[in-house]
C-alpha cells in the first residue's frame, strides 16, 4: 500500500445551510446546522484512507471536546495519530455557509493550528518513510516549508495545496513536486484567469501541475509534454465542501500505485463527484470500492 503523510490542519466544521448564502450586513434564516470534523490537513487524510493508502497525520489539535473527536474521527477512518499533537487551547474551527446550489463561503480560526509551525521530534523520520507528503497552508508556512524541504531531501514527493491562496516562498516552490491549486488560487498566484496561461506561468516556478475547475474537470501541466484536460463525471451537487481535498487525496493514492496521469486524474475526479453529492467535508469522502464502482476510464 502507498504510504501518505500529511502535514496539515485539523478543523471543526461549524456548517449552516441556508438558501442563499447573506450579503454583506444581511440576515438569512438557515434551515440546518450540523458541526462536522474538517480543516484541509484532516480532510486530505481521511480522503487517501479512504481511497486504499496507509496514510499518517501529523499536525495539532486542542484539549477541548473538538479536539477528542477529530482525533476520534481521523482514526476510525483509519489515519494514524501518533504525530497529531494535543496543545492547551481550543482546537481549529471553520464556519461555513453552504447555499441550496452546493457552493460555500469559510471563515477558518486556526486554534490548535497555529501552533504547528515546525517539524515535533519523529516528524522527519515519519516524512522520510512516506511515499508522498501532502501539504497545504492552514498552518504557518514555516512547518509547510520545514516538511516540503525534509522531504525533498528524502527522495519523497510533495504535493502541495495553496489554500488559502497567499504569495509563496521560492524555496518552498523548490521544493514542491506537484503544485495542485483550484482555479480561483491559481489565477490568484499568477494573476491570470485563464486556467492553462495560469499553469503556463506556474509552471516557471513547479515542474508540474493540476488545477482543479469543479464540474468542468482538471488539466495537468508539465514542462515536457502538452497540457492534458480531464472532464469531471456530471452530477447534481449538494455540498461542495471538502471536493478539493477529496480529489488531492485520491489522486496522491493513485501516483503512488504508478497510475498515469490521465487515469490518475480520472479516478480522483469520480472521488471528488461523489463527495458533492453528500453533505459535510470528511463525512462526503468516498471509500475506495466506491470510487471503483464510479470510475471510468
Amino acid at each position: 500500500m502507498t504510504h501518505i503523510a500529511v502535514l496539515g490542519s485539523t478543523n471543526m466544521d461549524l456548517v449552516t445551510y441556508v438558501e442563499k448564502a447573506p450579503r454583506r450586513g444581511e440576515t438569512v434564516t438557515g434551515r440546518d446546522f450540523r458541526t462536522i470534523p474538517g480543516g484541509k490537513g484532516a480532510n486530505q487524510a481521511i480522503a487517501a484512507a479512504r481511497a486504499g493508502a496507509t496514510v499518517s497525520m501529523i499536525g495539532a489539535v486542542g484539549n477541548d471536546g473538538f479536539g477528542t473527536r477529530l482525533r476520534s474521527t481521523l482514526e476510525h477512518s483509519g489515519v494514524t495519530t501518533d504525530h497529531l499533537r494535543t496543545i492547551e487551547g481550543p482546537s481549529g474551527t471553520a464556519h461555513i455557509v453552504v447555499d441550496d446550489e452546493g457552493g460555500n463561503a469559510i471563515v477558518v480560526i486556526p486554534g490548535a493550528n497555529g501552533t504547528v509551525d515546525h517539524l515535533a521530534p519523529g516528524d522527519e523520520g515519519l516524512i522520510a518513510s512516506a511515499d508522498a507528503l501532502l501539504l497545504q497552508l492552514e498552518i504557518p508556512l514555516a512547518a509547510v516549508l520545514a516538511g516540503a524541504q525534509t522531504a525533498r531531501a528524502h527522495g519523497v514527493r510533495t504535493i502541495l495545496t495553496p489554500a488559502p491562496a497567499q504569495p509563496l516562498p521560492p524555496e518552498l516552490l523548490a521544493a514542491t513536486d506537484l503544485l495542485v491549486p483550484n482555479e480561483h488560487e491559481a489565477a490568484t498566484l499568477t494573476g491570470r484567469s485563464d486556467p492553462f496561461a495560469a499553469g503556463a506561468a506556474l509552471l516557471d516556478r513547479v515542474p508540474r501541475v493540476v488545477i482543479t475547475l469543479g464540474a468542468a474537470g482538471s488539466v495537468y501541466l508539465t514542462r515536457d509534454a502538452e497540457p492534458l484536460a480531464v472532464p469531471a463525471p456530471r452530477v447534481t451537487a449538494v455540498d461542495s465542501t471538502g471536493a478539493g481535498d477529496t480529489y488531492v487525496g485520491a489522486l496522491a493514492v493513485a501516483l503512488g500505485e504508478e497510475r498515469p496521469i490521465r487515469e490518475a486524474m480520472t479516478w480522483a475526479a469520480a472521488a471528488a463527484a461523489l463527495s458533492v453529492q453528500r453533505e459535510g467535508a470528511s463525512a462526503s469522502m468516498p471509500y475506495r470500492s466506491e470510487i471503483e464502482a464510479g470510475y471510468t476510464s
